[in-house]
This record gives C-alpha cells, structure tokens and sequence, in this order.
C-alpha cells in the first residue's frame, strides 16, 4: 500500500511539475531542445505584445515539425542567479537536428520572423541535443 502512494504522489507531481494542458502540445522530445529568448522592443506596450504572441501562436500551430510549443514569460524572479529580463521564452523540441533544421526554413517560421522581427530588439537562442 504504501508503494502504491508512493506511485500515485510522484504520478501527480510529474504531471503538475511536467504536465501540459494545451492540446496542440506533445510529449517532449529529448533529441533536441530549441530555446529561445526574446526582448521586446515596447514590452510594456500590450498591442506590441498580443501582436508578437498572436504571431508566434500562427506560427506554432501552423509548424509540420515543432513538437513541444511552450512559450513563457518570466516568473518574478527569487534568486540571484534567474534571469528575468527576457519578454518572452520559446522551448521546442524536435525529434532530429534536421527536424530542427527543416522547421528553420519551413514557410511558417519565416513569415513569424518577417511579421515579428520589428517587436524585438534582442533574440537569443540555445540548442541542445540529449544525453
């Protein structure tokens, strides 16, 4: 019995801590991590804001290759060592660095950055592949 609770507490923690609640969103894929920060512009500025997250919505929904779609705004921060000062996150994760690569030049990613790119002033962009 007490196994079982055991089971049960870590099940739910890993689904509160790990757990997605948008249908388009999938099991992350641990081949390949792409991060990205951006900096608006105007971030106090809510039209500039609903327009960049409504663009990076379409996009999103529109990718033949993106699998997780988390996009984040930074928490207040607690430690020294957050960085807060980022707008918005994006982690997407791909099967494949040439899914990853594919997802780059597809048609949906280029209209996001030629309709987006005058709300930035700053993007930058971690990747990582699984050990």
């Amino acid at each position: 019995m007490k196994n079982v609770i055991c089971i049960l507490v870590l099940t739910l923690m890993a689904t509160i801590t790990f757990g997605q609640n948008d249908k388009e969103m999938t099991e992350f894929d641990s081949n390949f991590s792409h991060t990205v920060f951006f900096w608006l512009k105007n971030p106090d500025n809510q039209a500039d804001r609903t327009a960049f997250e409504t663009s990076l919505r379409k996009f999103l929904d529109n990718s033949g290759y993106a699998k997780t779609k988390f996009i984040g705004t930074p928490p207040r921060a607690s430690r020294d060592v957050v960085d807060g000062s980022f707008t918005y996150s994006l982690i997407v994760s791909f099967d494949s660095a040439e899914s990853q690569q594919a997802y780059q030049d597809e048609a949906p990613h280029k209209l996001f950055i030629a309709d987006s790119e005058k709300l930035w002033s700053k993007v930058i962009v971690y990747d990582s592949t699984g050990i």
